[in-house]
């Protein structure tokens, strides 16, 4: 599956999205989550925070298991944060480890259901065992065409709005473009997301009401649903909610309709 090529999914399943009440013709094509919620989870119940992360990962892997269900076309997760490396080391230790056996464990199950995986961020930045679990697990993905799963690790959006303009900015410099030909499709090409469609609907658990440094550039007209529900508690029948919302929008970007 070339990126320039992703559209809307049908259901594995035609009678899915009846199902669940949604109109598979009015789904997102990209959907944008900000799992936020871990610690605060593992707090309540008096456990160490990286129990929190645990539960998270059963978390991720129904989410993803109900998006390619139900024909999502690309689900990005923002797992790892440019700002997260601040964390304590035992932590940061921990998700590395908490990463890696999830790459190897769900490499089956991906490949089973048709999914691609690919990784946005500074990817450099991870420890060396965690990128060659990365690799191998997009290498048994890459031909796969059903949904394409974005991790966002080591990511940051505006480091990556800094990494396209020095593209840009270097391709002038050595003549290779006309700096009064950048375009709006001209810079998102220099994105990690490059020939994705933008997030069509954005969610974020645990009630905060903030964007953290995801996805600034692709979210500009992404329906935004935040929940109050932490992460590890986030559920199945939560997930169909919000798409029944969203279905529910009247997405005008900046237009008035006529009556």
């Amino acid at each position: 599956m070339r990126f320039t090529e992703i559209k809307r999914k049908k259901s594995l399943n035609s009678k899915i999205s009846n199902t669940y009440g949604l109109d598979p013709d009015k789904l997102p094509v990209h959907i944008a989550i900000i799992m936020d919620g871990n610690g605060r989870w593992a707090k309540k119940k008096l456990l160490n925070r990286i129990k929190g992360h645990e539960k998270g990962a059963d978390t991720v892997r129904m989410v993803v298991r109900t998006c390619r269900e139900i024909g999502i076309s690309v689900l990005t997760l923002y797992a790892f944060s440019t700002e997260n490396w601040e964390r304590p080391k035992t932590e940061v230790a921990a998700l590395m480890m908490l990463l890696k056996k999830f790459l190897i464990s769900e490499k089956k199950e991906m490949t089973d259901n048709n999914i691609r995986l690919n990784v946005i961020g500074q990817k450099k930045r991870l420890p060396a065992d965690v990128q060659e679990e990365i690799q191998r697990a997009m290498n048994a993905t890459c031909v796969n065409d059903g949904m394409l799963l974005n991790l966002a690790l080591s990511y940051g959006s505006r480091a990556e709005i800094l990494r396209a303009v020095r593209r840009i900015a270097a391709d002038v410099k050595d003549g290779l473009q006309d700096i009064g030909h950048i375009s709006e499709d001209n810079f998102a090409s220099h994105l990690y997301t490059a020939g994705m469609p933008d997030p069509e609907l954005l969610i974020r658990t645990s009630g905060e009401m903030r964007i953290s440094n995801f996805l600034l550039w692709q979210i500009a007209y992404s329906e935004i649903h935040i929940t109050q529900t932490l992460w590890p508690d986030f559920t199945k029948e939560e997930l169909i909610r919000i798409l029944n919302d969203f279905q529910s929008r009247e997405r005008r970007f900046g237009r008035v309709l006529e009556e």
